[in-house]
């Protein structure tokens, strides 16, 4: 498909620039070098005499380039230095990245620097002689070669893993919670190994950036326990380039909250992209596409061909396409993908007739106490049975393939349900392959797909609960119309679509499941005349196999099983389609992985006996039944998606290994689940934040906001957008006067108790300005209804100052005087002044009770009694005051379509409004002068905000980003 695509790079520095050496194969025309310069990270070929032979000698062997990490002033090369083949399809080699390593791009001298320390690195592991489960396929390629070779041969495709019973050391280890906790403390991050370390707390400066500091090799690839699989978020041990990396970023001594943190992002890219095992690339076949949706061969770069669904290094292998540089792009794809051979007999043995004259099956014994002569007999026809099985014996692969979607990506409670374009989270679509052992063309291919993904309604869930309750958000209409584009979307790939949702249908996630119920009715109901329904089957797993009964997900089977036979699957012969699969099966729970995974196993197996029958093979009748070699596979990729979402393995992954739940297993799963509550409060945040901006969803602005508040945002939803339509929703709702002319509409941050400058937390309202009055508006932002209002009159406004409003001096951004700013309008109350409470429905708060509810004193004038009416004596006039902070102009999400109006402009340019509308309806005297109400001066200073952060405030903070960060 792409004969260009360089399997193997030779990697050095030159002068001007970091070189790309592709090393080519025999019988493969020679591609010329790229370069990267330094200064300006601008890609271009190498003149034919631009490589010097000593710069050539300080080099290392690359397999492939994941792309340019660029953040801040600093620029990375991340290559693939270590690989393992898991499957091959149709001769194809199918391989894991096991390793990547992160070469600087700010100089020569610091780019040769890391280079040599890979090149030691790769070297050692080359003299320690690893197996072939922690190395490269190919042994010829974990030797280090220094030379320039024009003819490399390319790795021979290796055969699938043999039939086992057993699986991987690190999926049968059994242990207690203690014993996850105390032994492998590294797995559940940085925190709990330094509380869990000898030496405490009392480590210098760099473990507290979480870098290395032992050179045991203990947590390093060389050292990794067998079968762990770290995950992002997660400490580990670095070489010496990546600490050559740390100490070129700590000479440069950034300025910015991005380099500040780069460290701990060049750790989680590592992590994420090499030890993770999770990303999944072949250089000439596409595994982003299944075969019921491939496109035929053609001679086109890759990176044109794959899904863009499943290209997760797209993003940052970017560069590379701009500069024409195709033989260098090589598509990476997160999921899992891996193969078991297995044998089936096609003429099974018959079942034996025991001596009391009932059929018994080729697995029961048979009674022998007739006499030897019946024994030998018994000898003689197991000795041709054997003979004749083995012809009729018939080898078969079976391949799985998941695809993690880049949209909506990211990690559990940081990502739940859908966004506005109608992309949910946690989107896996997995495609199970059924072949024969050589792939020959004439031999019938078998395709099934199925897919998960989260429920398609807005909702979220807090990490700070081991069962938290569902909180919907959004509108109906908001809700409704991302649910129409997500089933659209599903109907457009795979025609029919069939719900399998497992959420419980009482308790918290019922919640989720109605909703869930409610909308699809809707979308069916409108969709009547138009295309086929889709189905719904809500299977409260929980309930239907409570007491550990997981095999009871059969009956599932027993109401959507017609559905699944009518979609069928996708079967080719000789490159041409006969059939295909006409639906596909949606299944979801609430984090779309344990049960999901049993679920979809069970389906799997049910479309793997339906193809084999077809082949005239009855697993029912095999003599082995175990069926390890399926169990395997399905527990596998069960543990990886689950490891990508959740930090962990997977839960009930016993029962998919082994068909079997036990107590063991349900002790196994409350040790994952602690896991997976640390992982939710600690690592994620920062880890959801690093893939958002590897994936270009964010910029680097996405850093400032996490050091900020040690969160992430969801940008699941245009917030430019969802502010515009709040402020059309006030007006409607808060401006009863049609005569009443809107002048401007803004959204500010305003205390969550009104009547007060200094108190927090904060909330987003909308501020509205007519031709007569100031509306100050709470807006709920989840349900998008108007929840009170407070209504000023512009004639009672006496004063308005704007300046400096810093709330909290925790951490740079946030005691920043040219971007902390606000205003306060300081007015006398009067009759005309008015506030107004959503309960229902808006409703006057009449009484200082009343108004007390909302955590404040009343904003309104309280009605005079009938002693002042009837002595004529006034009320006198409560002076309030309405305290408003500008929305941060910089964001994240924005990437490139910045504003260009600052925070103090914004402000300005608000108190000149209001002042405009309230001499507008003043009626002043001629020659008399107007006296401006508008004046500049600070709300609360830098130096008065850090006497009022008590040091329990930073203690509190310091120690969240010790751990957080």
């Amino acid at each position: 498909m792409a004969p260009g695509l360089v399997r193997k790079v030779l990697v050095f520095a030159a002068i001007d620039g970091l070189v790309l050496q592709p090393l080519g194969s025999r019988g493969q025309r020679t591609i010329p070098a790229a370069k990267i310069a330094y200064k300006d990270n601008n890609i271009g070929p190498v003149l034919a005499d631009g490589v010097d032979s000593d710069e050539a000698g300080k080099s290392f062997e690359a397999f492939g380039v994941v792309g340019l990490l660029k953040v801040s002033k600093f620029s990375f090369l991340i290559s693939i230095t270590r690989r393992q083949q898991v499957a091959q399809i149709q001769g194809k080699p199918i391989y894991v990245v096991t390793e990547v390593t992160l070469t600087p791009l700010a100089s020569h001298s610091e780019a040769e620097a890391s280079i040599i320390t890979t090149q030691a690195a790769i070297q050692r592991r080359a003299a320690g002689g690893h197996g072939l489960g922690e190395s490269d396929t190919d042994g010829d390629e974990e030797e280090f070669s220094a030379a320039i070779s024009e003819d490399v041969d390319d790795e021979g495709v290796q055969p699938p893993p043999a039939d086992t019973s057993s699986a991987s050391s690190g999926h049968q280890r059994t242990s207690s919670v203690a014993e996850d906790v105390m032994k492998r403390k590294g797995s559940y991050g940085r925190f709990a190994q330094k509380w869990f370390s000898r030496k405490g707390w009392a480590v210098d400066q760099r473990r507290n950036l979480g870098m290395a500091v032992s050179e045991s090799g203990i947590g390093t690839p060389d050292g990794n326990e067998s079968g762990k699989v770290e995950t992002p978020g997660q400490d580990v041990t670095f070489s010496d380039s990546d600490k050559n990396n740390d100490m070129s970023i700590r000479d440069q001594q950034a300025s910015d909250v991005a380099a500040k943190l780069l460290p701990k992002l060049l750790r989680t890219t590592k992590i994420l992209f090499g030890s993770s095992q999770s990303f999944f690339f072949s250089y000439d076949f596409d595994i982003t596409r299944s075969l019921m949706n491939r496109r035929p061969t053609n001679d086109l770069p890759l990176h044109t061909q794959v899904d863009p669904t499943f290209f997760w290094n797209r993003n940052i292998i970017e560069p590379f396409i701009d500069a024409g540089q195709t033989s260098l792009v090589l598509p990476l794809m997160q999921g899992f993908v891996g193969q078991q051979s297995f044998e089936m007999d096609s003429d099974p043995p018959k079942p034996a007739i025991g001596l009391d004259g009932d059929v018994k099956s080729s697995m029961e014994l048979v009674d022998m106490s007739a006499g030897r002569g019946h024994l030998e007999s018994t000898e003689d026809s197991d000795s041709s049975r054997s003979s004749g099985a083995s012809k009729s014996m018939k080898s078969f692969l079976l391949t799985l393939i998941s695809r993690r979607s880049v949209q909506r990506a990211g990690l559990r409670y940081l990502r739940r349900g859908i966004d506005e374009e109608g992309f949910t989270a946690n989107t896996v679509e997995t495609e199970q392959v059924l072949s024969d052992s050589s792939w020959a063309p004439s031999n019938k291919i078998y395709s099934f797909v199925q897919i998960r993904g989260s429920v398609p309604i807005f909702f979220s869930q807090s990490p700070y609960s081991f069962k938290p309750v569902p909180q919907l958000q959004h509108s109906d209409d908001m809700n409704y119309r991302a649910f129409v584009k997500h089933f659209t979307r599903l109907s457009e790939l795979y025609g029919n679509v069939q719900i399998a949702s497992l959420v419980e249908k009482h308790g918290n996630e019922a919640i989720v499941g109605e909703s869930y119920e409610m909308y699809l009715s809707r979308y069916n109901a409108a969709k009547r005349n138009e295309d086929s329904p889709v189905g719904f089957e809500w299977f409260d797993f929980h309930v239907v196999c409570r007491g550990m009964r997981f095999e009871n997900v059969s009956s599932l089977f027993e109401e959507i099983g017609k559905t699944l036979d009518e979609f069928g699957d996708t079967v080719q012969v000789d490159g041409k389609l006969l059939r295909k699969q006409t639906g596909v099966l949606r299944t979801n729970c609430m984090d779309c992985l344990d049960r999901t995974n049993v679920t979809q196993s069970a389906c799997g197996r049910r479309a793997l006996e339906l193809q084999l029958k077809s082949e005239g093979i009855d697993m029912s009748l095999q003599a082995d039944q175990t069926t390890q070699w399926f169990n395997t596979l399905w527990a596998d990729n069960g543990d990886s998606i689950s490891k990508q979402y959740a930090s962990t393995a997977a839960m009930k992954g016993d029962f998919t290994r082994n068909r079997k739940r036990d107590f063991q297993g349900a002790l196994k799963d409350m040790g994952i689940s602690i896991s997976r509550f640390y992982s939710g409060i600690v690592n994620d945040y920062f880890s959801q934040a690093a893939i958002d901006f590897l994936l270009g969803n964010v910029s680097s602005v996405v850093f400032e906001e996490f050091e900020s508040n040690l969160m992430s945002g969801d940008p699941a939803v245009s917030m430019p957008k969802l502010r515009e339509q709040a402020i059309e929703m006030c007006q409607k709702m808060c401006v009863p006067d049609e005569h009443e002319e809107l002048v401007g509409g803004w959204t500010l941050l305003t205390p969550q108790t009104p009547d007060t400058v200094r108190s927090s937390p904060f909330e987003e309202s909308v501020l509205l300005l007519t031709d007569v009055g100031l509306y100050s508006c709470r807006f709920d932002w989840n349900l998008e209804k108007v929840s009170s209002f407070e209504r000023v009159d512009l004639q009672h406004i006496s004063s308005i100052r704007y300046g400096t409003y810093i709330t909290s001096t925790l951490s740079a951004a946030q005691a920043d005087e040219q971007r902390n700013v606000g205003i306060v309008v300081t007015y006398s109350a009067g009759a005309d002044d008015i506030t107004r409470v959503n309960s229902r429905s808006l409703s006057n708060i009449r009484t200082r009770n009343e108004a007390g509810s909302l955590g404040g004193t009343s904003l309104v004038s309280q009605p005079s009694s009938a002693l002042e009416k009837l002595i004529g004596r006034p009320a006198a006039p409560v002076t309030r005051v309405l305290a408003l902070k500008a929305l941060s102009t910089r964001s994240a999400v924005a990437a490139g379509n910045e504003t260009q109006t600052s925070e103090i402009e914004q402000v300005k340019a608000i108190c000149s409004e209001i002042e405009r509308m309230i001499l507008h309806g003043q009626v002043v005297e001629v020659g008399t002068e107007r006296k401006s109400i508008v004046e500049n001066g600070d709300i609360i200073s830098l130096s008065e905000a850090r006497k009022s952060t008590g040091l329990l405030e930073q203690l509190g903070h310091s120690l969240k980003k010790l751990v957080w960060a």
